[in-house]
């Protein structure tokens, strides 16, 4: 067995996501100096497959798994997953395979419900859920509130917290702008769905423009709701005001948070620690967002951003009209939301965090 070796599990490095991100830091981060990481794609994103394919792949995936834990031979197997039932019975699968082995199991949650509500109603599989968090050396999760869920579901289990983290640089090379006069520049940036209040945003922009403000909204990102969301945008009249800015990345998203003010997501989605949110409080951009998953540990309300319920464009409009009127406090906020930004979550962060836990337990094995 390679003391050093860690077997990450997770969906595909080139698909759209907010665990394809966290996979690429890790692999271009001083962890992989540190440690020798490989790869091992699960899930269907990134794939371009039909149903047979699909089928093949689900069955014989749990072999290859197999097969790749004698080859590498590794010594830490990390998983990279949300709770949600199909990843929930795949993960048991490969869980108990790297468990037979003899491979210590890091799990890490990205996202879905909390241990208590996520067979609520069934107390068998419950138990079973606790059964296989048990199974695990150590679970990582994203924010506070999901810690004290985790300890009092599985209270025995090693539990640690490690946020999401960005590379910040690119976002923070220039100051931050403080033009009063200037429209206010609102951004959406992220995947076109129902569940992430992107109708919401239109319709509070609609009702503000309406009221004879002078703003600008960009979105960006692609989804199943792109189309009725283009369509909604035209019936509503909004014309230029509205730009869609399809798939952005590297260069061009940065610049389009650097020329942002405002961060705009009244997410309902079961978020864990959006990695927009980082970016656009990093840029400078304030956010106006919904307080889900671990969101609250990383901004305060009326400090780094302002807090507005979900489905609700009307306390959107009026988040988005007070900062509108009152730009000492925007800038208040910008400057605070960077300074929180790179202080706790720039990937050297997590770097030294995952590193003391994958030391930890090599440190274990050797004993």
């Amino acid at each position: 067995m390679r003391q050093n070796r860690v077997l990450i599990l997770g969906p595909s490095l080139v698909a759209v996501g907010g665990v394809t991100t966290h996979l690429n830091q890790l692999f271009n981060s001083g962890l992989s100096e540190k440690f020798e990481l490989i790869h091992f794609q699960v899930g269907s994103e990134g794939r371009l497959e039909n149903t047979l394919q699909r089928v093949i792949r689900i069955s014989l995936s749990p072999f290859v798994f197999f097969i790749s834990l004698i080859r590498y031979r590794p010594a830490i197997v990390h998983f990279n997953t949300s709770l949600d039932a199909k990843s929930f019975w795949r993960d048991v699968i490969y869980l108990l395979i790297a468990r037979a082995l003899n491979r210590k199991i890091v799990f890490q949650k990205h996202g879905g419900p909390l241990p208590q509500n996520f067979f609520a109603g069934y107390p068998l599989l419950a138990s079973l859920l606790k059964s296989v968090l048990k199974y695990t050396d150590v679970i990582i999760l994203l924010g506070f509130e999901e810690e004290k869920s985790y300890k009092q579901f599985v209270p025995d289990s090693r539990i640690e917290v490690i946020p999401n983290a960005i590379d910040a640089r690119a976002l923070t090379s220039e100051p931050l702008s403080n033009n009063k006069h200037a429209p206010l520049q609102l951004i959406y940036l992220g995947r076109l769905a129902r569940n992430k209040g992107v109708f919401e945003i239109l319709d509070a922009f609609a009702s503000l423009i309406k009221q004879g403000r002078d703003l600008r909204l960009t979105i960006g990102g692609i989804g199943s709701e792109g189309v009725h969301l283009r369509e909604r945008a035209i019936n509503l009249g909004l014309g230029s005001q509205v730009v869609f800015a399809g798939m952005v990345s590297g260069e061009i998203k940065d610049k389009l948070w650097r020329e942002s003010q405002v961060f705009v997501f009244p997410t309902y989605h079961r978020e864990g620690l959006p990695y927009s949110l980082l970016e656009a409080m990093a840029a400078g951009a304030v956010p106006i967002i919904t307080p889900v998953g671990a969101i609250p540990d990383v901004m305060q309300d009326e400090v780094h951003g302002v807090f507005v319920k979900g489905k609700d464009s009307s306390g959107l409009a009026r988040a988005i009209a007070m900062l509108d009127d009152d730009r000492l406090k925007l800038a208040r906020m910008s400057e605070a939301g960077r300074k929180r930004v790179l202080e706790n979550y720039t990937v050297g962060h997590l770097v030294d965090s995952l590193s003391s836990v994958y030391f930890s337990l090599m440190t274990s094995i050797q004993r």
